[in-house]
């Protein structure tokens, strides 16, 4: 009788060692889905364009070469007057407005309208592309903070009104960019135009054509707009 009140004694004694292990279990598990349910549901991680000699990744950190590609693209767009500017220099202000910080967006609609009364924009085609020789290179990008950039932008820019070419000349843009993760439906890349730094555009001339050098904008300021 007592070799079987040992085993029910053993047996009673392995069901708590189980129950105990299942509460432990659980404790776990609870624990995984609150870490899990707090887990961030996105993650932008931007993946430099040349990856041939590889590259660790950080989530949220931007890479210089982003920075310069993000501010060309935009910049570019921008520019683009492919008709008549009246149009459509308002038109591209309003496409890539998501990408411009509200102070940039409002400084270009004063733009637009000082020149509008000046009778600049009427049947003005306009259009700007990257200097040869002049591309990506890590002293292109001033990092200022781990949200704030300049981009030196050296750009061809040409301007011509009813096929008549009334501006053609290069231009080195200080472009201002700025983290602004406000609407990733509109603007995936999180970043923004804020406007120029430094002295502003100037133009570029014979010697700092033929160096591809970036030195900061003293001399020969022209208006970009």
């Amino acid at each position: 009788m007592r070799r079987y009140r040992l085993e029910i004694d053993n047996v009673r004694a392995h069901l708590r060692s189980l129950w105990i292990i299942i509460g432990l279990q659980g404790l776990i598990i609870l624990a995984l889905w609150i870490g899990w349910s707090q887990a961030p549901k996105q993650l932008r991680v931007y993946v430099p364009p040349d990856l041939r000699s590889g590259a660790v990744l950080a989530a949220e950190e931007v890479p210089p070469a982003n920075v310069y590609a993000f501010a060309f693209y935009i910049f570019q767009q921008l520019n683009r007057w492919p008709d008549n500017g009246a149009t459509d220099y308002g038109s591209a202000i309003f496409r890539i407005s998501p990408y411009l910080t509200p102070r940039y967006r409002n400084d270009l609609i004063a733009d637009m309208e000082l020149k509008a009364r000046r009778g600049e924009l009427t049947y003005r085609v306009r259009g700007v592309h990257e200097v040869p020789g002049h591309g990506y290179e890590e002293r292109r990008v001033d990092v200022l903070s781990p949200d704030v950039w300049v981009v030196w932008l050296d750009l061809d820019l040409l301007e011509s009104v009813k096929g008549m070419t009334v501006k053609q000349t290069t231009i080195r843009y200080p472009i201002r960019v700025v983290r602004q993760a406000i609407d990733p439906e509109s603007n995936p890349w999180g970043l923004a135009l804020d406007g120029y730094a430094s002295d502003g555009p100037r133009r570029l001339n014979e010697a700092e054509l033929a160096e591809p050098g970036v030195t900061g904008a003293t001399t020969n300021k022209e208006s970009s707009q």
